[in-house]
């Protein structure tokens, strides 16, 4: 049994959707999870007395090494332990994981956490496709045993693009050969390519499907408008955001695709071996949506790295993960050509203003230290925006970005 990720790796499971923890945001310990800070022994305690009423009586569990890795993430929280039973070739240990629903009355990133939609996405991505995700195992939903719910899954390893610091720079991804930083970008693109080819969508993820009457893309966009509206209810709205939304609607796209969508797509969420995916992680913002809406965000997010590295004077990867050339390279693999990508750039880059917005507000408020005068300084990539709404951000960019 495999799945996500070992101590030095763990970041994959455990991280922020849309690279939220990164430069400049949040204090880690401010904003980890209630679970991960609680007695690893009474976890372990209560992990091993809830596994064994899953596994046959004469199973003899035994749990031990119980770790939450530094590298967590705020969504929710992820817990690496070993796993020992009795089964029909004798006894035999597992490496295994657990995904703790975050406590949503602490300030959470959203409003809601659906860890049910995220283990039956990987269940169904494993059923109908070959992309490698996590094995499930369990899931339990009540939040009575550890105080929130969660599910097991088996351990993967592998290397993660990290987040802290932007694997931009100083990583074992900005240091590998071109040929390398290659073969990881197609891996990257070809898993997008395979989890869109699903065929029939909506049969395949019934519990994914947009409101009757109401398309994919719409359904998308209103959920994002919603979430933009509660991170905005405190009185504090975002002038930049509301311009971007409003340039969306007056753009919007026609004939959009239908496909199953991660959500959460870009490398730092996928581990590697050999510069090779072998686990597809975070599946919180998993939907049916356009394909351009995860090959947006994919590009979208490694622009954001780029700019961060750009910004301390360093070089960066400019080669890497280019839009021309994932966009080449997603229609050669995929056999189906993006269309509208400035309008889903755009897109990409407001969502993860609206995220932004909401962690730095996380951030403040675990740290007690003031917000901005201006709203809009919440936003880590404000001038990306004002350039995407001017027309003038892809065009100024080195090379084929």
């Amino acid at each position: 049994m495999t799945e996500p990720s070992s101590p030095e790796d763990a970041t994959a499971d455990g991280s922020e959707p849309g690279a939220a923890a990164t430069v400049g945001v949040p204090d880690p310990e401010a904003a980890r999870p209630e679970s991960s800070r609680r007695d690893p022994v009474e976890l372990q305690r209560l992990l091993q007395g809830w596994l064994a009423a899953q596994l046959p009586d004469d199973a003899d569990l035994v749990v031990e090494n119980l770790v939450a890795p530094e590298a967590n993430g705020m969504s929710s929280d992820t817990l690496l332990f070993d796993a020992t039973w009795t089964e029909d070739a004798g006894r035999e240990t597992h490496e295994l994981v657990v995904r703790v629903a975050p406590d949503l009355g602490h300030m959470p990133v959203f409003p809601d956490y659906d860890l049910k939609l995220q283990f039956d996405a990987m269940r169904a991505v494993a059923a109908h496709s070959d992309v490698p995700v996590p094995e499930t195992l369990w899931i339990e939903e009540t939040g009575d045993v550890v105080g929130n719910p969660f599910f097991v899954m088996g351990r993967v390893h592998g290397e993660v693009p990290p987040d802290v610091m932007p694997y931009t720079f100083g990583s074992w991804l900005s240091e590998a050969s071109a040929a390398d930083q290659r073969r990881l970008q197609d891996g990257a693109v070809s898993v997008l390519a395979r989890l869109h080819n699903i065929e029939n969508p909506l049969d395949v993820f019934p519990f994914l499907a947009p409101p009757s009457g109401t398309n994919a893309l719409q359904a998308h966009f209103d959920a994002t408008r919603d979430y933009y509206e509660w991170v905005a209810s405190d009185g504090m709205r975002h002038p930049l955001l509301d311009r971007c939304f409003e340039r969306l609607i007056d753009t919007w796209p026609s004939d959009p695709s239908v496909a199953l969508s991660w959500g959460d797509a870009r490398i730092g969420n996928t581990m590697f071996v050999d510069f090779e995916p072998v686990a597809v992680l975070d599946w919180e913002m998993a939907s049916i949506a356009p394909r351009e809406v995860d090959l947006a965000w994919g590009i979208f997010l490694h622009r954001f790295f780029q700019d961060i590295a750009v910004t301390f004077e360093l070089p960066g990867l400019p080669g890497f993960f280019c839009r021309e050339d994932i966009e080449a390279t997603y229609a050669e693999l995929s056999g189906y050509t993006p269309r509208d990508m400035d309008w889903y750039l755009l897109y990409a880059a407001t969502r993860h203003g609206v995220v932004m917005a909401r962690v730095q507000r996380r951030t403040a408020h675990f740290n007690d230290t003031p917000l901005p005068d201006d709203p809009d300084d919440l936003i880590m990539h404000r001038a990306t925006l004002d350039a995407m709404l001017e027309g003038t951000y892809w065009s100024n960019l080195p090379g084929d970005n």
